[in-house]
């Protein structure tokens, strides 16, 4: 498998790539454009990127054999993660790895801008000794307002907690228990942290919601004199109007470690303002931070593409490598599941339930197995390009809503898969699934609640007919006759001389002659031929 080094990462996590004969390992010498790139990805398994390299639309389609794009860091806005989930490629990062690096810069930030450190160093470098006009302000009793909550939001915080400062925390999936415990003092929106804050750190990622949201208006609210810090994505915040408020006073300073446009413009403004100190984008930029995050993406790009594993993917839920292991029987008999109901269900349908029975409901996790289910069953649908990691989306899309039950009710097989689609409240169609002997044996044993016995691949004849005498040898002889061979045979019946469901096993797909002779017969209902 060949992986694509776009961007430099540590020789350690280059080295955990060349370390493996199964890899072929590229290390671009220098950022390329996506015009260069465009040429070098037709085989390319995997892409390792930081912040630099932008994979576009464009690349991900070109890169056909593409399955992983692993950021060495927190944020993947250089990865077109829409287009990477249509075309099914995982998009992983390495939260963990820059965690603490960013927030000590942050908080040295908070510190350089509270006691005006830069600015006085320059003077001392320029031969003077003015202690007044740099007078600087104490953090000790002061309240820090955190926006972002997540890793290095909250490590901020404790930071700021040490130095004896107050934190008031915004984020949407902080909860109140979880900020008591820290220290913090929950906001229920960005405004109560406006209204409180002397000083300000961001910590969001860029989003609708986020883009811009350090404006003008937000500004308005803020205390006078507030001080800004910014260490996540330079868009979160309107640069034209924070110029104006430092211009204006309203803020009274400024840290910024990220811009809307980097490398910053040598004539920006930000360069000329007294009460800003700028820093080149060095949030990542420690040696242990760089060492962490080159290692981390490595191993998690390693341990997708050898065992499934996923971790800290952005469009997937993780699945560690133990768990992957205990789903994949399930992933193969649920895709034929879904893939039988998917040729046997007329539209409409608006819902899709899948009991998860026997040793089935002790799975430590279960979206793999639904994903898969949803996929086979829509690999039928008008939707195209369904893969696992869109799946659940295209269901969406098409009004299907997606239900999953764990029974502990007794069933008859130790392992028990069973999926029923519905329109309303009325059941359309369902099939049911299990293991014969070994998880390497997946057959399907029900269908539209008769028992069967069903293969998982090949082509398989239904046949709903009367049950009567002599209709297996008809059925037999019919096929017979338009040289299609039965390779295995299973029947079932409501009743005696009632309906009956009869599932021939056939090494060639039946023509259309036959299944028309077929049905010409009063005895047979209908027959149909799946693929699986």
């Amino acid at each position: 498998m060949h992986v694509l080094v776009c961007d430099p990462i540590s020789p350690r996590g280059i080295a955990f790539f060349q370390a493996r004969p199964e890899f072929k390992v590229t290390v671009l010498p220098k950022r390329l454009s996506e015009a260069e790139l465009l040429p070098l990805v037709a085989d390319v398994d995997a892409m390792v990127v930081r912040s630099e390299t932008k994979v576009t639309a464009k690349i991900l389609e070109a890169a056909k054999q593409l399955k992983v794009v692993g950021r060495a860091g927190v944020g993947v806005d250089n990865v077109d993660v829409a287009a990477a989930t249509q075309r099914g490629v995982v998009v992983m990062n390495t939260p963990g790895g820059n965690t603490i690096t960013t927030a000590e810069l942050t908080f040295f930030m908070l510190g350089a801008l509270a006691r005006k450190i830069p600015a006085a160093h320059g003077t001392m470098c320029g031969g003077k000794w003015d202690r007044k006009a740099f007078q600087g302000t104490e953090i000790c009793g002061k309240t820090l307002g955190i926006l972002g909550a997540g890793r290095i939001g909250t490590e901020v915080g404790k930071r700021a907690l040490a130095f004896g400062m107050r934190v008031v925390a915004y984020d949407p999936f902080l909860t109140d228990a979880r900020a008591k415990q820290l220290g913090f003092e929950l906001a229920i929106d960005p405004d109560a942290v406006y209204r409180e804050a002397d000083f300000i750190t961001v910590h969001m990622p860029v989003t609708n919601e986020t883009r811009g949201m350090i404006n003008a208006e937000s500004i308005a609210r803020m205390k006078p004199g507030v001080r800004l810090i910014n260490c996540a994505r330079g868009e979160i915040v309107n640069e034209p109007d924070l110029v104006a408020a430092l211009e204006s006073g309203k803020v009274g300073g400024a840290a910024l470690d990220v811009f809307c446009v980097e490398p910053l413009a040598a004539d920006h403004k930000f360069r000329t303002l007294p009460n800003v100190v700028l820093t080149p984008h060095l949030g990542a930029s420690s040696e242990e931070a760089q060492e962490k995050c080159g290692l981390e993406v490595a191993e998690i790009i390693t341990a997708f593409l050898l065992t499934g594993e996923v971790r800290n993917a952005v469009n997937l839920p993780g699945v560690d490598a133990k768990t992957y292991e205990l789903v994949k029987p399930y992933l193969l008999l649920g895709e034929k599941l879904g893939k039988l109901l998917g040729q046997l269900t007329p539209q409409p349908y608006d819902r899709l339930h899948i009991t998860f029975g026997g040793r089935a409901q002790e799975l430590p996790q279960t979206d793999p197995v639904t994903r898969a289910i949803l996929r086979g069953f829509l690999s039928f649908s008008a939707v195209k390009d369904i893969n696992n990691i869109n799946v659940r989306s295209a269901a969406a899309s098409l009004g299907l809503s997606v239900e999953e039950k764990k029974s502990d009710e007794p069933v008859t097989f130790n392992e028990w898969l069973h999926v029923q689609i519905y329109q309303g409240d009325e059941k359309v169609a369902s099939a049911g699934g299990t293991f014969f002997g070994s998880p390497n044996n997946p057959r399907i044993v029900r269908l539209f609640s008769q028992p069967v016995e069903i293969p998982v691949s090949g082509h398989v004849l239904l046949v709903k007919n009367a049950d009567r005498p002599g209709i297996v040898g008809f059925l037999g002889t019919v096929l017979g006759k338009h040289g299609v061979n039965i390779a295995n045979m299973s029947l079932a019946r409501e009743n005696v001389g009632g309906e009956a469901l009869t599932v021939l096993e056939v090494d060639t797909v039946p023509p259309q002659a036959a299944l028309d002779e077929l049905t010409k017969d009063a005895a047979i209902k209908s027959a149909r031929v799946v693929t699986l």
